[in-house]
Order: structure tokens, then C-alpha cells, then sequence
């Protein structure tokens, strides 16, 4: 038996369908041409002539299953910037809504909003020259599906013609709409934009003006003393936390989730530095929280210890209130403070918290578990995010008992609580994805498959942002002055102030021998540019973080166990017995540059690395990812240890010379900074202890 698709006749003996392939779309081959490469599905579709639609008795016969005709539908899988574009429009010249959606929330990663707009109208006139040889409907249908492709792109990305002060794509979006588009309606809508965006610049420019004269009048002068934690603990709970979701509500819902992709945000291409001001704003807010946590439990040298213990459940308390406004964000912020070094080491303040206060502390910190790898902060965030309030419970009979009445509470006065997530997840999800899977396939061509991967993530991002929607409190400005006027501290001053009111004690020097102590002296690092990364996204490398769907793509690359790997905070004072993303032939590695080179927003990048790699061949992928135009010969590779660093050698193959037993954290120097930084360390060592009487 033969079916018919689309002009050709297709053997049906020919089709082998995999298991996993329903009855109605079966995969049948890869078919490639110039610039393209596609995957062909057979789709078996029912259907009825119009005479037998029109014969009732026809259409309810026992027989009708058997009318069923098999079209062919392809693919595309990657191809050509012209050939992405060509694929906007379906073989019935329709326009194919699903991969429009696709197309225009990914394409930043391989083409800038001027390329494809030349290379669109390049399409739309090369379809009407066709179509003045030839006047057929599928050309006029072509015609109109480019025309709302156009408008589509115009109403769901703005910001991609906002491009000021030249306006250079939306000028050359008129001249077309003007020369080869005459009354289709896109230079009124052209218009339109310009407008709202000179209005819109103005308005910018003159809030700029504000605040330059606001910061001339002085502002608001810093505290040195324990003033700032002491009306801490007379602000309520409640207020601190509504203050904090209106925040951080406002900064999510003006996310731009093609934004948080991986070669988008992480900077990985030089050229799109500034290309995620909206990521860089929600970055900047969970650093704005982490570090005035830290602040306000350190600025209290002239208070007691049950004073200062008082200020860290105050935090606790409020990441409870937050946990309840099912703001995720804030909460991870505060729970990252709380962790940090130097406030979880003041072993005599938590031991004055309450018994509740700690079990509350616990429970909270269990949500962004990464032993788990976050998968207990997934589900949770996947359970609650269209709910109407949280689902709270406890371990503490006391704390469930409160729980109960508040859901009483929400119900009889039915309350409706937004979500807030916590961003750093799906920067995870998408920097992995940008990370195992290849920008281009043989031949140059742009892999799609890739971004159909990406688009499943910030499909999940764009749906949350409505949830962000319906929070309802308004800004304090009283507020934000008491909490932009909280002075905070770098590393090593947060350090400094830590021992300053506990101590290392004698106990901790000897741990310190064997792993990293809660008295040790953290590595130098610059506070300004600590990020999500650096501030809580610990397992970025983690494929078991993973949502399935995108896990099913890149677990081929990647073998994994999420009941056995675990990743270690960058907190904690013991290292991990285990490394996430180890299999037997590649590892995913973080590596970073000296800090006299890296000029970036987040601590590290992450590079695959091969069993075949050896050290000059890493340290290229290396220069690559950063962008950086330089020499391999000129550097070195070093794995960050626990006591101190580890020399990769010259020749040595990377994957077996690295010390496997802990977290594999790399960093690369120049030789000149690595004999430099030796010889300090030898001078030191060779300097007489003073002595005394």
C-alpha cells in the first residue's frame, strides 16, 4: 500500500517507527539541502471530501476510521540565518506560530535584531518578485504570513527596535513598509513605536536629572555603628518582607527572558556586555539583601551576644514571612547571608537562638537544599506557583500549630499571594543547555534544536511573571532610605568583623589542617561582583537540576546520578567526597580568571573537559569563553584546593592529573602573576617570627 505526500509516493513498507513514536506522527528521515537540515515526520490525519461531508450517513458509517490520508511535515533542525527565517512560514505559506515564538524569543544567540530584519525583508521581496511572475495563493499567502511575522516580533519585542538614539531598525523597517509593503498597516505601527520610544526617553532623561541633583544634596550618610541593626529589630517582620517582594516583584516581571540566556548573560560573547541590564538589576537586588544580612549581624561589636542573636532570628523570621508571600528570591537572599562565612561561624550567637528559631532556620535552608540538587526548591516552586497561598508545614508542633490558623486565615479572607522565583534556577537550567550543547552542527550551521531546548525554560520564566502580577502592596519610601543607608562590607572586612566578636579559637587552627575552618581567613574576592552565581548558585554544573525535558537532551553528554551527586556550598567549611557531573569520559568544570582580569558580573564560567584534554587545550577553551585574544603558552592552570592550589603541569592530561576528591573549581593565571605570587609565598616563609618577651 502507498500513501500520497505531498506529490511523491512514499512506500509504506519504508517507514520504521521508534516505540516512542505515536500513531499519527512517526519520524521518517533526515533530509538535507543547501543551508538546512530537517527532520521529516509522516503525519496521519483524517479526512472527508466535501461531498461526504456533506452525506451524513457517509460521515457516521462504521467505515469512516479507515479515511486517513499521511502528509509529510518537516523540521527544521539547523540551517543558515536565511533558511531560519525561510522556515517562519509554513508549506501552506501560513505563518507557523510555534516556531515564530521560538525563533524570536532565542535568535540573539546567533544573529543581531538588524540581520534579521535584512535578511526577513530580503524574504518578503524575494517572494514578491515570485509572485509578480506568478500570482498563485500559496505567494499571497507568503506575502501575509511575513507581514504578521513582522507585527508579531513589533508587539512581543520592543526592546529589540529600541535602539536609541538612531532607531536604525525601526527607520529601516519604515522605508520598507513605505517602498515594498504599502498599505499593510506596519508604517502606522512603525510610527506608533517611535513615538512611545522618544516619549519614553525623555521621560528617562529627566529621571536621571532627578536623581544626579537628589545624590549632589548629600544623601544619605552611612552608618558605623549598631544604630541600623537595632531599628532592625523595630521595623516589623511583615513590612520588611512586603517591602522586599514589591521589589523584587517589580525586577522580575521586567525580566527579558531572552536575557537569561547562557551566551546572553553570562557575557560569553564580548559584544553583548551590556546586552542583560534587566538580569543585572535582579542580581544586584539578591547581593543588595545578602550583603546588608551579613551587615546588620556584624555591626553589634558593643551589644551582647543574645542582642546579636536577636538580629539573626529577626532575618529568620523574616524569610518566614517571605516563604509565605512565596516570594523565593528574597528568601534564597537571606538564607545566602545567614550561611555566609562569616556570620554562620559565630558559633556562640546561634547557639543563644531559640530551639523554634533554629528548626525554622533548618527548614527554610532545606528548600534551596543542594544536596538535592534544588530539587526540593523545583517542585516546590512548580506546586505553588499558580496557588493562592502557600502550603506550609513544620516539624515543630508549635510552628505547624501557627500554620494552620494562618491558612485558616487566608481562606476565610481569601487572600491571593504572587510568586516571586528564585532567578539563579533558570540561569542554571540555561547556562547548562548553552554549556553541553553546540551553537553550530557540521557545516556552520545554527543548531535550532538547541534553542527549542532554551525556549522550554523561558516559556516556564514567562509564565511565572504573570503569577508576579498579582501582588497588590505598595513602595515605602521611608524604607529603602533606612535600607540603602545600611553600610556594607567587602570579604575580608565582613572577616575581619566576624573574628573581631568571635575569635578563632585554637580548635578551629587545627581543622584548618585537614579542610577550611570556621576561623580561616576567606580567599580575597571582590564584593561589587558577586552575583547569582557567586551568592547561591552553587550547582549551576548539576545536570540533576535539570528540568527532564531538557536533561533528556544534554544526559547523553553528561552522565549523572541525582540520588548520589552533591555539590558544596560555597559556606561550607567541609569539602565534598563527591563532584556532580563526572562520567567516564568528560567532566564539567568552573574556571575563572585572576582578578586582576576578570571584569565580570559573576565568579566563574563552566567549560566542558574531555578525557582527551590536555592542559594547553584547556586553557584555550578557557581564553575562549572569556573572550579573551591571547596566547595559551602565556598562562597556567591551577585547581583551587581546600589548603591551597594545585599546578596543573604543561603536558598533562588535564581530566587525570586534577584532584577529583573535591569540587573542581579552576583558575587561570598568567605566568608572570603565578612566579610572582610564588615568590611572595617563598619570601614569607623565609621571614624571621619577631620575638617576644
Amino acid at each position: 500500500m502507498k500513501v500520497s505526500c505531498e506529490g511523491m509516493e512514499i512506500d509504506r513498507l519504508e517507514l520504521q517507527p521508534t516505540q516512542s513514536q505515536d500513531d499519527t506522527n512517526r519520524f521518517w528521515r533526515e533530509e538535507r539541502e543547501d543551508g538546512a537540515v530537517y527532520h521529516a515526520y509522516l503525519k496521519k490525519v483524517t479526512y472527508l471530501s466535501q461531498a461526504r461531508l456533506e452525506d451524513e450517513n457517509e460521515r457516521n458509517s462504521e467505515f469512516s476510521h479507515l479515511m486517513w490520508e499521511t502528509h509529510k511535515v518537516r523540521v527544521i533542525r539547523a540551517g543558515t540565518l536565511a533558511k531560519l527565517v525561510e522556515s517562519l512560514t509554513n508549506s501552506r505559506g501560513e505563518m507557523d506560530s510555534s516556531y515564530v515564538n521560538i525563533f524570536l524569543a532565542t535568535y540573539r544567540t546567533f544573529a543581531t535584531p538588524r540581520q534579521v530584519l535584512d535578511t526577513l525583508i530580503e524574504r518578503y521581496k524575494f517572494v514578491r518578485s515570485q509572485t509578480k511572475a506568478d500570482k498563485t495563493e500559496l505567494c499571497e499567502n507568503l506575502l501575509r504570513a511575513l507581514k504578521s511575522v513582522i507585527f508579531v516580533w513589533l508587539d512581543s519585542y520592543p526592546e529589540d527596535f529600541h535602539d536609541t538614539p538612531e532607531y536604525t531598525c525601526l527607520l529601516e523597517l519604515q522605508r520598507f513598509a513605505v517602498d515594498s509593503a504599502a498599505g499593510s498597516g506596519i508604517d502606522v505601527k512603525v510610527k506608533e513605536k517611535l513615538q512611545a520610544f522618544r516619549a519614553e526617553d525623555a521621560e528617562f532623561t529627566a529621571r536621571q536629572l532627578e536623581l544626579s541633583f537628589s545624590l549632589s544634596d548629600g544623601g544619605h550618610p552611612a552608618d558605623t555603628d549598631s544604630s541600623k541593626s537595632l531599628a532592625l529589630l523595630e521595623i516589623s517582620c511583615r513590612k520588611i518582607a512586603e517591602q522586599l517582594t514589591f521589589k523584587d516583584a517589580d525586577l522580575f516581571r521586567k525580566v527579558i527572558p531572552h536575557h537569561c540566556l547562557g551566551a546572553v548573560w553570562s557575557k560569553r560573547d564580548k559584544e553583548s556586555q551590556n546586552n542583560a541590564p534587566s538580569i543585572q538589576a535582579t542580581i544586584q537586588q539578591f547581593n543588595n539583601v545578602s550583603l546588608r544580612v551579613i551587615a546588620t549581624v556584624l555591626k553589634t561589636r558593643e551589644l551582647k551576644t543574645s542582642q546579636r542573636a536577636k538580629v539573626i532570628q529577626k532575618w529568620i523570621l523574616i524569610a518566614q514571612d517571605l516563604r509565605e508571600l512565596k516570594n523565593f528570591s528574597s528568601l534564597k537572599a537571606i538564607i545566602t547571608g545567614l550561611q555566609s562565612h562569616p556570620v554562620y561561624r559565630l558559633r556562640k550567637t546561634w547557639t543563644a537562638l531559640s530551639k523554634d528559631a533554629m528548626v525554622l532556620f533548618e527548614e527554610l535552608s532545606e528548600i534551596f537544599s543542594v544536596e538535592n540538587n534544588q530539587i526540593n526548591s523545583r517542585e516546590l516552586l512548580m506546586k505553588e506557583a499558580t496557588a493562592k497561598f502557600p502550603d506550609l508545614d513544620s516539624q515543630s508542633k508549635t510552628l505547624k500549630r501557627k500554620n494552620l490558623q494562618k491558612r485558616r486565615s487566608w481562606i476565610d479572607n481569601g487572600i491571593v499571594q504572587g510568586t516571586v522565583p528564585y532567578l539563579g534556577t533558570f540561569l542554571t537550567d540555561l547556562t547548562m543547555i548553552d554549556t553541553a550543547l553546540p551553537d553550530t552542527i557540521e557545516d556552520g550551521l545554527i543548531n535550532f534544536e538547541k534553542r527549542r531546548k532554551e525556549f522550554e525554560v523561558l516559556a516556564q520564566l514567562k509564565l511565572l511573571q504573570s503569577a508576579a502580577s498579582i501582588y497588590t502592596m505598595t513602595e515605602d519610601n521611608c524604607f529603602w532610605r533606612w535600607f540603602n543607608s545600611i553600610r556594607t562590607y567587602s570579604d575580608l572586612e565582613s572577616h575581619e568583623m566576624s573574628c573581631s566578636l568571635e575569635p578563632p579559637s585554637e580548635s578551629s587552627a587545627k581543622i584548618k589542617k585537614k579542610s577550611a575552618s570556621l576561623g580561616t581567613k576567606p580567599t580575597r574576592a571582590d564584593s561589587t561582583k558577586l552575583g547569582l552565581f557567586a551568592c547561591g548558585l552553587e550547582d549551576r554544573n548539576s545536570i540533576a537540576s535539570i528540568p527532564d525535558t531538557i536533561a533528556a537532551s544534554v544526559g547523553p553528554l553528561l552522565s549523572h546520578s541525582s540520588s548520589t551527586s552533591s555539590v558544596i556550598s560555597s559556606d561550607s567549611d567541609t569539602p565534598s567526597s563527591q563532584t556532580p557531573f563526572k562520567s567516564s569520559d568528560s567532566y564539567v568544570i568552573k574556571v575563572s580568571l585572576d582578578s586582576s582580569q576578570n571584569d565580570t558580573t559573576h565568579v566563574y564560567k563552566s567549560i566542558m573537559l574531555m578525557n582527551s584534554d590536555h592542559t594547553h587545550t584547556v586553557i584555550e577553551k578557557i581564553l575562549e569563553k572569556y573572550a579573551i585574544e591571547a596566547q595559551a603558552d602565556n598562562y597556567c592552570l591551577l585547581q583551587i584546593l581546600p589548603d591551597g592550589e594545585l599546578l596543573i603541569p604543561d603536558r598533562a592530561n588535564v581530566f587525570y592529573a586534577l584532584n577529583n576528591s573535591v569540587e573542581l573549581n579552576f583558575i587561570l593565571r598568567t605566568r608572570q602573576e603565578y612566579e610572582t605570587i610564588k615568590e611572595k609565598k617563598k619570601g614569607a616563609r623565609r621571614r624571621p617570627k619577631k620575638l617576644t618577651i
